[in-house]
C-alpha cells in the first residue's frame, strides 16, 4: 500500500511517502517555519522557499511536489490519543474526541488536528488514519498507570500516566524480537528511546506494562531540555516563586542537559567533556544513571529481562552513553562487547550473554504507514 504519512507540529510538517509492501520510503521531507514569511520545504536534500501561512498551505506545497499516483491512504501521527487503545480510522466522531484531548497535550494535539483537517480538505477521497503515540501504552495495568491522587478527582480529569513514543516502542520491540530470533510473546524487553526527548518502556510478551513518561512527556528520564522526574514539592516551590507558566518553561525548556550544562545535544556535551568541563562530566553521569535505574526497575517489574534495545538519535549513535548504561548490569546477564558497541553494533552483548542488547533503528513513519494499512484492511 502507498501511504502518505504526516506528522504535523506547531510550525512544521514532516512527511513521507511510504510503500508498505516493500517496507521502504519513496520520499521523505519537511516543511518548516509554517506561519512565517520564510517557510521552507526540504525534500530529498533540496530546500525550496514556499508559501505556508498555515498547515493547509504547507500540505499544498508538499502535494504539489509528490508523485501521488497510486496513493491509497493517509496516516497521521497524533501525540495524545487519550483512551484510544489502538489506531483509528478518522471520522467526525474521532475528530471530536481528539478535540476533547487537547487539554491533555496543548503543545502537540492542536497541531496534529490542524494537519488532519488540512489533509481531509486536500485529499477527501482517501481514507485517513490516526496513529497515537499513547495507544501502545494503554495495555499498562492500573498499578502502573494510576497516580496516588484522590480517585474521583483523577478519574474526572483523566489524571493518569499515559506514556508517549509508543509507536517507536512498539516498532522497536518487535524488531528486537526478530533480531533475537524468538517470539515476542515469550520475551521480557526494555526499549530505550533516547533522543532529545527520551523514554523507556517495559514490554512483556509484546505488550507495554510500564513506561517512563506519564501524564505528559515531562516525567521520567533526563532529556535534552526536560527535567524528567522531580519532587512534586519542588514543582510547587517553583510555582510559588515563579508562577505556573514560568515553571512550565523552566521544566520543559531550560532543564535536562540544557539546564545542567548549557548543552542540550549530547554531541556538544561530549565535546565539553573532552575540553575538561567538569559540569558536563557530572551531567552525563546523572543522565546515564537515570536510564540505568529504569532498566533495573523494569527488569524487577517483569521478573527478569531477556532483551534490551537502544534506539533514536542518541541510542543509535552514542556508544559512550550505551556503555555507561550497560556498565554494572552484568547481574542481569548483560555482558557488553566493547568492540561491537564502538562500531555501532547492531548486537552489543557478547555471544553467550544471557541477556541480549541491540541497537535497533526506529522508523516511526514506517510504523505509522503499516498501522494505517492494518486499520484499513481490518475495516
Amino acid at each position: 500500500m502507498k501511504v502518505l504519512v504526516l506528522n504535523a507540529g506547531s510550525s512544521s510538517l514532516k512527511f513521507s511517502l511510504t510503500d508498505t509492501t516493500q517496507d521502504r520510503h519513496l520520499v521523505r521531507g519537511l516543511v518548516e517555519r509554517i506561519g512565517e514569511p520564510d517557510s521552507r520545504l526540504k525534500l530529498d536534500g533540496v530546500a525550496y522557499d514556499v508559501r505556508a501561512r498555515d498547515h493547509g498551505e504547507a500540505l499544498g506545497a508538499v502535494l504539489g511536489r509528490l508523485d501521488l499516483e497510486g496513493l491509497e491512504a493517509v496516516g497521521h501521527r497524533v501525540v495524545h490519543g487519550g483512551d484510544f487503545t489502538t489506531s483509528s480510522l478518522i471520522t467526525d466522531e474521532v475528530l471530536q474526541r481528539l478535540e476533547a484531548f487537547v487539554p491533555l497535550a496543548p503543545l502537540h494535539n492542536p497541531a496534529n488536528i490542524a494537519g488532519i483537517r488540512a489533509a481531509l480538505a486536500a485529499l477527501p477521497e482517501l481514507p485517513q488514519v490516526a496513529v497515537f503515540d499513547t495507544a501502545f501504552h494503554q495495555t499498562m495495568p492500573e498499578r502502573a498507570w494510576r497516580y496516588a491522587l484522590p480517585r474521583e478527582l483523577a478519574d474526572r480529569h483523566r489524571y493518569r500516566r499515559y506514556g508517549f513514543h509508543g509507536t517507536s516502542h512498539r516498532y522497536v520491540a518487535h524488531r528486537l524480537a526478530e533480531r533475537m530470533g524468538r517470539p515476542i510473546e515469550e520475551l521480557r524487553l526494555v526499549v530505550l528511546h533516547l533522543g532529545n526527548g527520551a523514554s523507556a518502556s517495559a514490554v512483556l510478551r509484546g505488550k507495554s506494562v510500564d513506561t517512563s513518561m506519564g501524564f505528559t512527556p515531562l516525567e521520567g528520564l533526563v532529556m535534552g531540555t526536560r527535567s524528567g522526574d522531580v519532587d512534586p514539592g519542588l514543582v510547587l516551590e517553583l510555582c510559588r516563586r515563579y508562577g505556573p507558566d514560568e515553571t512550565s518553561r523552566i521544566l520543559n525548556r531550560e532543564s535536562g542537559l540544557q539546564g545542567l550544562t548549557g548543552h542540550a545535544d549530547l554531541r556538544d556535551l561530549h565535546a565539553a567533556i573532552a575540553a575538561g568541563d567538569e559540569a558536563s562530566r557530572r551531567a552525563l553521569e546523572v543522565y546515564t544513571y537515570r536510564i540505568k535505574k529504569y532498566v533495573g526497575a523494569y527488569a524487577a517489574a517483569m521478573g527478569g529481562l531477556d532483551g534490551l534495545a537502544f534506539t533514536a538519535g542518541v541510542g543509535e549513535n552514542d556508544a559512550e552513553v550505551r556503555a555507561r548504561v550497560l556498565e554494572g548490569l552484568e547481574f542481569l546477564g548483560l555482558e557488553l562487547d566493547a568492540e561491537a558497541n564502538a562500531r555501532g553494533g547492531p548486537r552489543l552483548t557478547r555471544p553467550g550473554s544471557a541477556t541480549e542488547a541491540w541497537v535497533i533503528p526506529t522508523d516511526e513513519e514506517l510504523a505509522i504507514a503499516k498501522d494505517t494499512e492494518r486499520v484499513l484492511r481490518e475495516a
